[in-house]
């Protein structure tokens, strides 16, 4: 739900070729672009479906070869193994109709873009325990050791997070700075190393990828190697990838680098909803503005935001 709109854009163009059956997951289909959503292009007539993983998109393949079934993949290290995985199923069966659209994305580089950012405002990060499970704690370990900030690798029912902002406390409180595992019941030191063999072998990082509130970041994006170009959408089909500016009004970058909150951006609760959302942080439902909007006091915190503009003016 980073993605630019310009993506976004790129999805629709692919789904709306009669040949293509597009498939995606779920929460993807109402991430905005600046023309419509994949809900949106559905509802207008494009072969979307929503999928559960990407062998179910395989297996559309092998059930309509006389179509393309391109499978939108996305998100970060967490799915990045079963996409490579069903990539390389698919050249082992020699199924030829199936390609992905690529936009996996890495957690370090855009980490490491937050805190080199000037206004940062963060003491200490909750690194995701779904991420680690895959990549291990290793790749945490210069958040500590270059930036000095304090971090806990957390898994995600709520006495894990509990103990884990306990923990982040404790390091704060004691002006420690290291990585903690809380998950380590999930979480293995050295991470899956069946998964990360399976991603270095079908994916490799693009020279940079634009991110939605963030901006263009260098390495942090992947893309399908030379061997499995065959499988890459933007190879077998004319993709623009375009580039569209966000909206000037969302101010997602600032909640994501901890300078405003997110009742604090201007547009949050008005023309960003989760019905209407115009960033990432509205688009997810695990966003902090979707949390915000679905769980807090829409009324009081709008009433908050108001008074501190009425004083700033």
């Amino acid at each position: 739900c980073v993605l630019p709109m310009g993506r976004v854009d790129d999805c629709v163009a692919l789904a709306e070729r009669p040949e293509v059956i597009f498939t995606t997951f779920g929460d993807a289909m109402r991430v905005p672009g600046s023309r419509k959503s994949l809900l949106q292009a559905k509802a207008d007539g494009a072969d979307i479906r929503m999928v559960y993983s990407p062998l179910d998109a395989l297996k559309l393949a092998r059930e309509n070869p006389e179509r393309e079934v391109v499978f939108f993949a996305l998100g970060f290290e967490t799915t990045m193994p079963s996409t490579a995985m069903t990539v390389i199923q698919a050249r082992n069966e020699g199924i030829r109709n199936f390609s992905l659209f690529c936009n996996h994305i890495t957690t370090v580089p855009t980490i490491k873009a937050i805190l080199d950012s000037p206004d940062m405002q963060i003491d200490g990060f909750l690194a995701p325990g779904h991420v680690s499970m895959v990549v291990g704690e290793k790749p945490f370990e210069f958040v500590a050791k270059d930036y000095g900030k304090s971090i806990v690798i957390t898994g995600f029912e709520p006495l894990d997070v509990l103990q884990s902002l306990h923990m982040l406390l404790l390091q704060l409180d004691s002006d420690r700075q290291v990585v903690e595992n809380q998950y380590k019941r999930i979480v293995a030191a050295g991470g899956n190393r069946p998964a990360l063999e399976a991603v270095a072998q079908v994916f490799e990082l693009r020279e940079y990828f634009e991110w939605r509130g963030l901006g263009s970041i260098d390495h942090s994006g992947t893309k399908m190697r030379e061997g499995f170009a065959h499988f890459d959408a933007e190879r077998k089909f004319s993709v623009e990838n375009l580039k569209i500016a966000d909206p000037k009004s969302c101010q997602c970058g600032e909640v994501l680098k901890g300078v405003i909150r997110p009742w604090e951006c201007k547009v949050f609760g008005g023309a960003c909803t989760p019905e209407t959302p115009m960033g990432a942080l509205m688009v997810s439902s695990e966003g902090a503005c979707a949390a915000y909007y679905n769980f807090g006091n829409i009324q009081e915190l709008l009433a908050k935001r108001n008074v501190q503009l009425e004083e700033t003016a």
